[in-house]
Order: C-alpha cells, then structure tokens, then sequence
C-alpha cells in the first residue's frame, strides 16, 4: 500500500496520483505538482489515502508545494494569454490559408510553452505557421491535431437529454461504441436519434450493455416456438427491460398475450420447422408471492366509510347530546329553531297541543305575500260620566279637496248628524 493524493488539472475529468511527501492534502486544496512537462496547477479530488502498489505506475511524482497566492494569480495571467493567443493564431491561419479549425490554446504553468489544439479532415503543412507564433510569444509552440470527441470534450455543451455532456463531466476516457449496441437495446438506427453532438454514436449507449446483454442470453428471440400456460404459439416481440414477451397463440392468434420470462417453455429458441418438437405440459401461470399476501391481508369493506351511516351519525349524535345538555339528541331545522313565542325567546316548557298541531300540518307549497299588519293602538278607559264614543278614533276618510269645511268657513270635522 502506498500513501497518494488524487489531483485533476484544468479542463481534465481524469485523476492522477501524486506523492504528497510528508504533506497533508485535504479535498479542494490547490497544488502545484510535478510532471514531465514541468510544474503544473491542480486541484485535489481526493485527500491522503493508500492504494495499491498495482495501481501505481512508476515512478510516482511528487508534490511540489500548497498553492500560494502568487501562484493564483499565475494562473489568472495564463489564461488572458491563452485568449490573445487563440485570436493571434485564427489570423495566422486566415493568412497562410490552411484549412483547420483551432480549438483551444493551453499554455504552460510557467509559461514556457503554448499548446494549439485543433481539429482538420486529413494531415496539415503548418510549419510556416509555428515559425510565425514563435516569433510573436517567443515560446515554444506546439499544434496538435484531435478528434471531434476531443473537441466536445474541451468545448462542452448540453446534449440531446438536456444534460451536459459526460465527456466534459466524468468520462476519463472515451469508450469504444458500436451499432451492434443500438440493436441489442432495441433503439431506432436512425443516425441524428442515436448520435451526439460530436456526430458519433452516443456514449451513454455503452452504460447499459451489459444489462441488455444479460438479458437476451435469459429471454428467447423473436419467432421463437414456446409453450405458454395458454397452449404454444410464437414469439412476436421481446421487452428486455421487463423480460416479457408477447406470444401468438395457436389456438388465438389475436390479440397477443404478454407473458413473463418464468412462465414460458422454449420450445425452438429462433426461427425453423416444428418437426419433431415434442410439447409438454402447460406451465403453470407464475403469481407473485408478495402480490398475493398483500392481496390476502387487504380488508375488503362491503360499505365505504363515508357511506356507512353507523359511521356517519355517531359523532354528531354525541356532539349534539353534548350541546343540548338534557343527553337527548338535539335536531336541527332548516327554517330555524322552533318552539318559539311571538316575540322571539324559546319557551321553557313544553308546547302546547293546538301549536303542536299546528306545527305538524303540512306546509302549503306556495305562500301568498302577507299584507302589511296595522299598528296597534292601546285602549283607552273612559272619562267618568261618558259613554266613551268621543274616546274612540275614527277613520276620517280622504277627500280630494282636503279638510271639509262648515258653512261658517272655518276648518274642522263635519257636526255629526242624528
């Protein structure tokens, strides 16, 4: 076991061992380590740890120092270089009229060389070129020529998922990915479906082969001759994800019944005659025995709880025993509280018959308006000695012409005649 640190460089997703001599190195420190293009800026992924010494190439090297400030603001100047550079360099290949698309420009830590990445259809004349960025950074200059994978690893972006691309996220290394991939997953050949923004076929296609593969090596092939708890039949299609299959039964060609993996004999596994296959007993149908105890212990109610009447009264009968404080259930009315008087304070006692009565015939179905009622007037005693017939108010009747008048002219009430 050897003691190491795990570093990622700038715009890398691939983590290198280091020597951390003596140092202790937490996750996200800053150092500058040595390699064999001279000092370089990293960054630490994973603190001290052993590993084994397989795992190691040799020889292992070391860590220079922690990063300081000075050696941030290294950095910081490296990459406005690195954009003038990028510009100087476009120029230089409009001018010489080569047929390359520059990608992106690493310089140095010490800044003692500068690298040109760029992307072309065959092989480039460009030392006329290197001459010419020579004499301007007086550096030593370096062109490399990649791949489109590599050119979307540097550049980055969001894939067709929406998501960024794994080359720039977490892929250490691009993996080898075939067609065979697609037909084995059951996914369309249609190349703009399958391929990624690099125009090659999609790494994520590799993630879940070996699942698939697994799979098909348990699940027959299509047109295979099987014997389902239905009778035999043929194949027709294969989900790999679910391991079921749909089956044309002999006996009902239409519609085709799904089946589980476990539930089929593979009678002929793949196309061919059916001489000399023997057919033997129907399977039995596959039940889950997790399915069926849930199934077991579930309650069956044969009434809803909301519907159950039991249910539903109970609680108000106790609330309004409750209310009512006589413990008889107290009833409620649309129209309001009955039993009580004219002027609005519910009597104490019980109610009289004739009222009761009253209250139990039917109401009409339509009422007719009630007409205003008069207001009452109190009575009032006679005066000694009199009949009281001046006491009582009468009616006077309304004239057109207003008050009567006497023949004397004044104002008053008509003289009452006998």
């Amino acid at each position: 076991m050897t003691e190491v640190i795990s570093v990622r460089f700038r715009g890398g997703c691939k983590n290198y061992y280091f020597d951390p001599k003596g140092l202790r190195v937490k996750m996200g420190d800053q150092v500058v380590v040595e390699t064999a293009q001279g000092p370089e800026f990293a960054t630490c992924t994973e603190g001290n740890h052993d590993v084994e010494d397989s795992a190691i190439v040799s020889p292992l090297c070391a860590v220079l120092r922690m990063a300081t400030e000075n050696d941030r603001r290294v950095v910081e100047y490296n990459k406005k270089k690195e954009s003038e550079a990028f510009d100087i360099c476009e120029k230089k290949i409009a001018d010489h009229g080569l047929e390359m698309k520059l990608v992106n420009v690493s310089a140095s830590f010490d800044g003692n060389k500068i690298i040109f990445y760029f992307t072309a259809d065959g092989r480039v004349d460009f030392r006329e070129l290197v001459r010419d960025l020579a004499s301007v950074f007086r550096a030593r200059i370096e062109l490399r020529q990649i791949g489109v994978r590599d050119e979307a690893k540097m550049v980055g972006g969001l894939g067709i998922c929406g998501r960024p691309f794994c080359c720039s996220q977490f892929l250490d290394s691009f993996l080898p990915v075939s067609i065979k991939m697609a037909k084995t997953q059951n996914l369309s050949l249609n190349p703009t479906k399958i391929s990624g923004t690099c125009g090659r076929l999609m790494c994520c296609l590799k993630y879940e082969q070996n699942a698939y593969e697994d799979a098909a090596k348990r699940m027959p092939k299509v047109e295979s001759f099987v014997q389902t708890p239905d009778g035999p039949g043929n194949v027709k299609s294969v989900d790999l994800l679910r391991e079921t299959v749909k089956v044309s039964l002999d006996s009902a060609p239409e519609p085709l019944k799904t089946y589980r993996g476990c539930e089929i004999c593979i009678l002929r596994n793949g196309k061919g005659s059916r001489e000399g296959i023997e057919i033997p007993e129907r399977p039995a149908r596959y039940v889950d025995e997790h399915e069926d105890e849930a199934f077991e212990m579930t309650p069956v109610l044969s009434t809803p709880f909301y519907m159950d009447p039991k249910l539903e009264e109970a609680p108000v009968r106790e609330k309004m025993s409750e209310e009512s404080g006589d413990g008889k259930p107290r009833r409620r009315h649309r129209g309001g509280r009955r039993g009580r008087g004219k002027s609005g304070a519910a009597k104490s006692g019980e109610q009289q018959p004739a009222e009761q009565e009253k209250q139990e015939k039917p109401r009409p179905p339509k009422q007719q308006p009630r007409q205003p009622q008069q207001p009452k007037t109190e009575k009032k005693e006679p005066a000694e000695g009199g009949d009281g017939g001046e006491a009582k108010r009468r009616r006077r009747p309304h004239h057109r012409g207003g008050r009567r008048r006497n023949k004397s002219g004044e104002g008053g009430s008509a003289p009452k005649t006998e």
